[in-house]
């Protein structure tokens, strides 16, 4: 029985695309082409992104004298992340704070003089031009405080971008920049990442957006349509959670001809990180498809062919196109062949045009696969190894 199955399956391993059992009749085994369903998916390339990826820089000059956070820490909007030295800055908010102290003493004397001439005026001890003189007086004084008071916030304002806080939430990346390093506004002290929810970035090419939209009404319909997605991550393993599209660019990138579509995900275990990779899988499904198996196609030359059976049994080496996207084993056929059609199985590789053969069903074909191992002696099973 051992020997038996052994040889069974040295046969069976002869009988595909790449050769058929020597059976002396010219008999081949043949399928009849028949829709079916098939499920497919569609996989492209990804990189992944926090839903809010901040760069922090700081708003002035000057050496580091604080770094109050570390790489991967978890942050809440408006915390002070680093401190740049701000001793002169301190001292133009002093210097700015004396000249509005003494630009409110000059407004507090110009109104005490302008309501004292006012009291002349009135009594006619003085005249027009000095009760005009002692008004414009007070409203200079006015000007001049306001002057000094915008000064003030200005300086203030210089000295709180030294402390440089985190506009949003979320986890610090890394820190080029030790403390004691002299920076400005061109440095990039690190990035804070919302990684709460991830944002995917894939492109799809024209023709299929174009037929997505045109299938669905629209590319805002083709939005709302959209499957659920899943992502493979870098080490190939499946993300546990699956995403959806959020948007798709209006713009197609004249370079790759393709346009950028945005999905998400959920990362509540943070185990997404931004600026990473993978790859985004699409799921779909094609009812009443032609599918075929991998085994029974010959590729010459990034072309397709099958061997199918004409009128006087004779095989007609056709050509034919298959769907892009395929599981490893089976194509869709989307041209080429046709329901109803007859295609050769196995031993493809000793076929050639118009060539006569008798065509049999699998299932004999497998039956004779059977009889000839019984037949075979240890020595036939040897050579039979041999000449694979």
């Amino acid at each position: 029985m051992l020997m038996v199955a052994f040889s069974a399956t040295v046969l069976m391993s002869c009988g595909g695309g790449g050769g058929r059992p020597t059976f002396g009749d010219n008999e081949y085994p043949i399928e009849t082409v028949a829709e079916s369903s098939a499920a497919l998916q569609s996989t492209y390339p990804a990189t992944i992104n926090g839903i809010q990826d901040v760069e922090i820089r700081p708003k002035v000059s000057g050496f580091l004298t604080q770094i109050n956070v570390t790489e991967g820490q978890t942050v809440s909007a408006g915390q002070v992340l680093f401190v740049v030295d701000n001793e002169t800055y301190q001292a133009q908010v002093r210097q700015a704070q004396a000249a509005v102290n003494t630009a409110q003493s000059a407004v507090n004397t110009a109104r005490l003089t302008f309501e004292n001439t006012k009291q002349l005026h009135a009594s006619k001890v003085v005249g027009d031009y000095e009760l005009q003189t002692a008004e414009n007086t007070f409203q200079s004084a006015q000007a001049q405080l306001a002057q000094a008071q915008a000064a003030l916030a200005s300086a203030k304002e210089a000295l709180s971008f030294c402390y440089v806080k985190s506009p949003a939430a979320g986890v610090v990346g890394t820190l080029p920049f030790k403390k004691g390093a002299l920076v400005s506004a061109s440095n990039v002290l690190t990035h804070v990442s919302d990684i709460s929810t991830m944002d995917v970035y894939f492109s799809m090419t024209e023709k299929d957006m174009l037929a997505m939209s045109q299938s669905e009404g629209g590319l805002k319909a083709a939005v709302e349509k959209f499957p659920p997605l899943k992502l493979q991550l870098a080490d190939g393993t499946m993300y546990a959670y699956e995403g959806h599209v959020s948007s798709i660019s209006g713009v197609i990138d004249r370079s790759t001809g393709s346009v950028q579509v945005k999905a998400q995900f959920p990362n509540p275990e943070k185990l997404l990180k931004s600026g990473g990779s993978g790859s985004i899988i699409i799921p779909r499904s094609a009812d009443a498809a032609i599918v075929i198996p991998q085994r029974v196609v010959m590729e010459v030359q990034n072309k397709k062919f099958v061997y199918v059976l004409k009128d006087s049994n004779k095989v007609a080496y056709t050509e034919i196109t298959v769907d892009p996207q395929n599981d490893g084993m089976n194509y869709i056929v989307t041209s080429g062949l046709k329901v109803g059609d007859k295609y050769v199985t196995n031993g493809i590789t000793k076929l050639t045009d118009k060539m006569e053969i008798v065509p049999i069903t699998p299932q004999r074909y497998e039956e004779k696969i059977q009889e000839q191992a019984k037949a075979m002696s240890v020595s036939d099973i040897v050579n039979a190894t041999k000449t694979k």
